[in-house]
């Protein structure tokens, strides 16, 4: 009788209590949820999580904006302005001091600014990218108080050439600034404001980004005349500056190590990369725009109202209303 054989049966898998994980692993995995994830989900799981969530060291670096965390904020539409940056506040108060990197993207007022100001004076480097709420007065106040700076990068905020001032006497260590417009090619204007400011205010400069500036090569001689430690410049979409005289270009170049010009690829920006030109015009003006009003980018921007406010006080902050 021929003998029958079984196939033995796998390892059972040992259970793995996640719980037991060393606390600084844990604390890389939870960071990898995000600011927002970590304030509204992770910290409601357990007691465990939620004391690696409070300490100081997850919050050294935070990273806040709608278009990283729609799964998130799925339920909210843009009008709850108020709810991020309440969520903003949590984070700068579970840092305890230690934040030294923020980067904020679609909303922002002065007041927040001021907040993580007052209590971020270790702040090394700061983002902000298209908040329309913040005034040139409401972030020079913020950069006062900012000595540490070493990196501050702007994108579509609409601020003078004045904060570049204050940022210049302010922040004996700044290394690397960035003052990224949207790029145009028609209506033809000229404004050598923004260079000008960086040249007699930021001489310490290492690296430089003015995409979409309106410069010409005024500012941009007065750039490498009196930043000499200028290393890297990034001058896409300048396109006052698109046909340099050789004399200026070959001086450029020999300069500068990391050089962008005005119509390299914008593949790796990150952001909007799109030519906003004025294709109509009204007699003398595009949309009946001044001269000071189409130089001038500090314009006004309606507050849209709407959102309801939310109840930070509570421990659970928005994952209760989500």
């Amino acid at each position: 009788m021929a003998s029958t054989s079984t196939t033995p049966s796998p390892p059972a898998t040992p259970h793995r209590n996640w719980l037991e994980l060393p606390a600084d692993l844990t604390s890389s995995i939870l960071q990898r949820l995000g600011t927002v994830g970590v304030l509204v989900s992770a910290r409601k799981v357990c007691k465990t999580w939620r004391t690696i969530c409070s300490d100081p060291s997850m919050w050294r670096v935070v990273n806040l904006g709608y278009s990283d965390n729609s799964a998130y904020l799925k339920d909210f539409d843009c009008s709850l302005d108020s709810g991020m940056e309440k969520l903003a506040k949590k984070a700068v108060d579970l840092s305890c001091g230690e934040l030294v990197e923020f980067r904020i993207e679609d909303f922002a007022s002065d007041e927040l600014l001021q907040y993580i100001a007052n209590r971020s004076g270790q702040l090394r480097r700061l983002q902000l990218v298209s908040c329309y709420g913040v005034s040139t007065e409401g972030l020079s106040e913020m950069i006062k108080k900012l000595p540490f700076l070493e990196e501050l990068r702007l994108y579509y905020i609409p601020v003078s050439q004045q904060a570049i001032e204050v940022a210049g006497h302010c922040c004996p260590q700044l290394k690397s600034f960035s003052f990224n417009r949207h790029g145009y090619r028609w209506p033809h204007v000229e404004c050598d404001e923004d260079a000008l400011a960086v040249a007699e205010n930021m001489p310490g400069l290492r690296y430089l980004q003015l995409f979409g500036n309106k410069l010409t090569s005024n500012g941009l001689l007065a750039i490498i005349e009196k930043c000499p430690y200028l290393e890297s410049l990034d001058l896409r979409q300048c396109f006052n500056i698109a046909n340099l005289e050789h004399d200026l270009a070959k001086r450029l170049s020999q300069k500068i190590k990391v050089l962008r010009l005005p119509y390299d690829s914008t593949e790796d920006y990150g952001y909007d990369a799109e030519i906003n030109d004025w294709d109509s015009f009204d007699e003398d003006y595009p949309s009946g725009l001044s001269d000071i009003d189409i130089v001038s980018e500090d314009y006004d921007f309606y507050e849209f109202s709407g959102g309801s406010d939310i109840d930070m006080d509570s421990d659970y902050m928005l994952y209760d209303y989500i």
